[in-house]
């Protein structure tokens, strides 16, 4: 049973320090919540994207302002200023600065924690993580079917419910693969609930996917990640059913007891040396 807890922020888990801002930040569980102050005249692409090495920021962030101002414009031109007494939700792809010359304080779930972490680990150091990839069934063939215009439209809606599930379970959306998108999650579990609620959020749109999930080492180079536990993901993902997940066995170990899995057998994955036994993802069972 899940058990009720209380941090104090001034006695941080965690306290991350770069020009211009500062992050204190408690774990709860699963979750890491965040005491942020950045200083008059800090700036996003000017402070933190060299270090990330991305154009943008590619972290959603989650939280509630307590004083100053936060200006922030969306890689698609939309644009917002975030307030004293404001709960705020900024998606992946975005710029941001402090207006005025007040300090900018906010409480935050995540996402800043995430980019400083980023920015100041060694670019290439291997780290365990759970990598997902999905990829649209017959997408050529429905291309083809729907024209190009309908298609785009199709595309931007299926895009959109994905990430509705990343944010609802706190992945990293890594990159899109032209019809499946490429993710990465600190918690096996969260990686394949997130799996299920994919299959099930496209399901009106009239569009299949099949998932793969696998938790192995890989590397963060700037915005991108590499290794082999994200090609291992892709053999998983090629041999999923359509409207399926297929989660491989180092996965399958560290799933929490609720999660209800189907051995697939063995199976000799392109590349690799050793077959690996999958595991198909079932419904929870009923109460």
């Amino acid at each position: 049973m899940p058990r009720p807890r209380v941090r104090q922020i001034s006695s941080p888990d965690h306290v991350t320090e770069l020009p211009g801002f500062r992050v204190d930040s408690v774990d709860l569980g699963d979750a890491t919540v965040g005491y942020c102050r950045f200083e008059a005249g800090w700036r996003w692409s000017r402070d933190m994207a060299p270090m990330l090495k991305a154009a943008t920021c590619p972290m959603r962030h989650l939280g509630y302002c307590l004083s100053g101002h936060m200006h922030v414009v969306m890689d698609d031109g939309q644009e917002l200023e975030i307030g004293p007494d404001s709960a705020f939700e900024i998606p992946p792809g975005h710029d941001k600065w402090v207006v005025g010359d007040e300090t900018w304080t906010a409480i935050e779930w995540g996402g800043t924690q995430r980019a400083s972490a980023a920015a100041t680990a060694d670019s290439g150091a291997a780290t365990l993580a759970t990598v997902l990839l999905t990829d649209i069934v017959d997408s050529t063939a429905t291309a083809a079917s729907l024209g190009d215009g309908a298609w785009r439209d199709l595309l931007a809606a299926h895009n959109l419910r994905m990430r509705e599930a990343l944010n609802l379970f706190r992945g990293r959306e890594i990159a899109t693969t032209g019809d499946g998108i490429l993710a990465v999650f600190d918690s096996p579990t969260r990686a394949v609930r997130c799996a299920a609620a994919m299959v099930a959020a496209i399901e009106d749109l009239g569009l299949s996917v099949r998932v793969g999930v696998h938790t192995g080492e890989l590397e963060y180079v700037g915005e991108d990640v590499r290794g082999l536990a994200v090609h291992t993901a892709a053999r998983v993902m090629a041999l999923a059913p359509a409207n399926q997940v297929l989660v491989s066995s180092s996965t399958a170990a560290l799933l929490d007891a609720s999660t209800r899995l189907q051995d697939d057998g063995t199976h000799l994955l392109k590349g690799l040396p050793q077959p690996t036994r999958l595991y198909r993802l079932l419904p929870p069972s009923s109460p």
